[in-house]
């Protein structure tokens, strides 16, 4: 945590808020300044859209991109070239991504803090204005915590700006941070406008969207089903009507669909999300989620006679074909010429759609992409609606209607009526599998599901080694080392000293 400190505060005084713009919106495109004093700061509200700029663009670390979909590999749906991701060999000392999500996300704090410990000091903005910009800032904090708590459990709670002394806590509990989230997320209900997301801003309905998350994995089903049912009644957001495009740059300007995402712009800010799904192997779908999708007629492939075992393709749920790409498919390069694949990296032989513009990759094999990446979005509230009101009361038709509905937008048929509560369950189980595939929800799933020691051995990597999942200690992340070693107070988790 001290390093992460540390740097947070050279890059404040260095020029932390003259970041980079993140959408075509005036907010997002403001210029970077060289030197940042908080003395003669927070002037004017160009000064103050800087530092909220500074803030949004936390975001765009490894944490909040690459690594909500490497996570699928974790879950088992997925094979990866980061062997620690993909054999479950992750340790203390194991570096990359056990400390890249504690620093990405402490460094988001850090930015948070230092936000709203000052953003007072601009007198000029009305209650209502100033508010709104602490709002914004509360639900990136939340979203930050949130995500630390996902992966650690309980973690060091800060809620003003600290010194690097100050800094050196113990972790409190879960369920202290988790009041913490709620806390803030409240506020930014309370104070965000209530309107369509469209410019990289956070709104009302992200908020809540986010609130009705961090309940239904506390496992606080009432509570959660209200909160995502406050997102449908509202009205404001919509299933898109192409799943394809809904990942790729031209399907997601003012996309009904998109409530809150990761937001970049070509050619200052990029991300690398189609070298890094395609070409390097990082992500690669697993037979086993290949077979996890239904036939279209609603049956699974063992159950159902349209399947065809020697051409998988046939007959599947339009969802499997816009997610995963297999290694007979052709690629057209920036050229307009069709080409096979090099599969050096794709042990496998599957290749994700979602998030990978195939048709442009260019001969080269150097990329650049400026598609957002996707954090929270409307056909997840559908389906957690769904899981928490049937763990609260059962399916009842509320419950039909929100899974049926992420079922119809490829035209996939209703479930069938009489369901039980336990039925229902393993239904929306899957539903969130196929329509939430490679977006780094599988990994939460499994282990909120406490079902991955069930899952995860089973997975037979494709060198042949068997993945590890021991409950005593994976179903949290253990703290890097390199924070234990400057943090006397912090704990390690359990399994791991």
């Amino acid at each position: 945590m001290k390093k992460f400190i540390i740097k947070s505060i050279k890059m404040f005084f260095a020029g932390i808020f003259a970041l980079y713009s993140m959408s075509c919106s005036d907010f997002l495109d403001k210029n970077p300044l060289d030197q940042i004093s908080s003395e003669t700061f927070w002037n004017t509200e160009d000064e103050v859209d800087m530092a909220l700029a500074g803030v949004y663009a936390r975001l765009r670390g490894f944490t909040f991109t690459h690594k909500d979909g490497s996570f699928d590999v974790m879950g088992g749906d997925a094979y990866g070239t980061v062997t620690t991701l993909s054999q479950g060999n992750i340790e203390p000392t194991s570096g990359s991504l056990v400390d890249q999500i504690y620093g990405d996300c402490y460094k988001g704090i850090s930015t948070c803090n230092f936000f709203l410990d000052n953003v007072d000091m601009a007198e000029f903005l009305d209650a209502t204005k100033l508010n709104q910009y602490k709002a914004e800032v509360y639900f990136l904090r939340a979203l930050f915590y949130f995500t630390l708590t996902d992966h650690y459990g309980g973690v060091p709670l800060y809620t003003n700006y600290v010194t690097v002394e100050e800094a050196l806590i113990k972790q409190s509990t879960k369920e202290q941070v988790m009041e913490q989230v709620l806390t803030d997320l409240d506020f930014a209900i309370t104070n965000l406008p209530n309107e369509a997301y469209s410019d990289g801003h956070v709104v009302k309905g992200s908020a809540q969207a986010l609130k009705a998350r961090v309940l239904l994995y506390n496992e606080r089903w009432s509570d959660a089903a209200e909160a995502a049912n406050q997102v449908i009644s509202d009205g404001k957001y919509d299933l898109f009507d192409n799943f394809r495009t809904l990942f790729l740059t031209e399907g997601q300007p003012n996309n009904p669909e998109i409530i809150f995402s990761t937001r970049y712009l070509a050619p200052d800010i990029t991300n690398n999300l189609d070298i890094r799904f395609s070409w390097h192997g990082i992500l690669n779908p697993n037979q086993i989620l290949v077979d996890a999708y239904e036939c279209t007629d609603g049956l699974t492939i063992d159950e159902s006679p349209l399947y065809d075992p020697t051409n998988w393709r046939l007959n599947r749920d339009p969802r499997c074909l816009m997610t995963i790409k297999a290694y007979e498919d052709k690629v057209i390069n920036s050229a307009g010429v069709e080409m096979g694949f090099n599969y050096n990296n794709v042990g496998n032989g599957y290749n994700p759609v979602k998030y990978c513009n195939w048709d442009v990759l260019p001969i080269d094999y150097s990329t650049i992409s400026d598609q957002d990446w996707i954090l929270i979005r409307y056909a997840e509230v559908l389906l957690m609606y769904a899981e928490a009101k049937n763990e609260a009361s059962g399916p009842d038709a509320s419950v039909y209607s929100a899974v049926n509905q992420v079922r119809d937008r490829v035209d996939m048929p209703p479930l069938p009526e009489g369901l039980s509560k336990d039925e229902m369950r393993e239904r929306i189980r899957h539903e969130r599998r196929v329509e939430l595939a490679l977006e780094g929800f599988r990994w939460s799933d499994v282990r909120r599901w406490r079902i991955a020691e069930d899952i995860i051995p089973t997975i037979v990597d494709v060198g042949g080694a068997r993945r590890k999942f021991d409950p005593s200690k994976h179903y949290l992340l253990p703290f890097p080392q390199s924070e234990r070693d400057i943090n006397p107070n912090l704990d390690q988790n359990p399994g791991y000293n």
